[in-house]
């Protein structure tokens, strides 16, 4: 475990926030069942780590009560995103963990960024060592240059970044943190800092020592 690792995961214990270490991607899932007991329920936002890690196999798997929103339209896609708000564990990644012990997540449509401030009984972040900067400046430039432009892409959006492969807003020097696009299919809406929690060890972080994801 390097030094940046070891300061990270003690300043999320110090905000309240349960860390974990991985060496590897592989030792994930087994980490994962001791925490969410067969049965529970359980949801899940997109994220490439969760894919790389194994985890969203094992979500899909039928060990849990899996609360699936692929494919769904309208109605039934609400219904989906507030019965994940209610389920027993949240999976998801974060944009960025700073060494302070800070969480920064951005969202567009925002089920994810809700459930990770209220609602799941708990939230199982797996993040790569990647994701892990200095402080929250360099969260908000790592999401406008190493997060949202590859995820518009994944997602086939039609915005500046995903053209071009960084935020409009960096053009300037003086960008701020919502500063970007006016796209329609914008992903950069809602900026969550997550910091000292109230409900200790409700969020719980994987840090894993190889890079995954965006």
């Amino acid at each position: 475990m390097t030094e940046m690792i070891r300061k990270t995961m003690e300043n999320l214990e110090r905000n309240g926030i349960q860390p974990f270490f991985a060496e590897t991607k592989a030792e994930v899932v087994p980490l994962v069942k001791t925490l969410v007991p067969a049965g529970s329920s359980v949801s899940n936002g997109g994220s490439i780590s969760l894919a790389e890690t194994g985890v969203s196999a094992l979500l899909e798997s039928g060990v849990y009560d899996f609360i699936d929103r692929r494919g769904l339209e309208g109605e039934a896609l609400r219904n989906s995103y507030i019965r994940a708000f209610g389920c027993d564990a949240y999976f998801c990644s974060s944009n960025a963990v700073t060494e302070n012990g800070e969480l920064y997540n951005v969202d567009g449509n925002s089920n994810r960024v809700a459930c990770i401030v209220f609602g799941p009984k708990q939230v199982i972040m797996v993040v790569g060592v990647n994701k892990i900067v200095p402080d929250i400046n360099a969260a908000i430039k790592r999401v406008k240059e190493c997060a949202a432009p590859p995820n518009t892409k994944r997602l086939n959006c039609k915005t500046p970044c995903a053209a071009t492969g960084k935020c409009i807003s960096l053009e300037s020097e003086d960008s701020l943190m919502c500063d970007g696009c006016k796209s329609p299919q914008r992903i950069c809406c809602n900026y969550v800092v997550s910091a000292q929690q109230r409900h200790k060890n409700r969020i719980k972080v994987i840090i894993v020592n190889e890079e995954l994801g965006y």
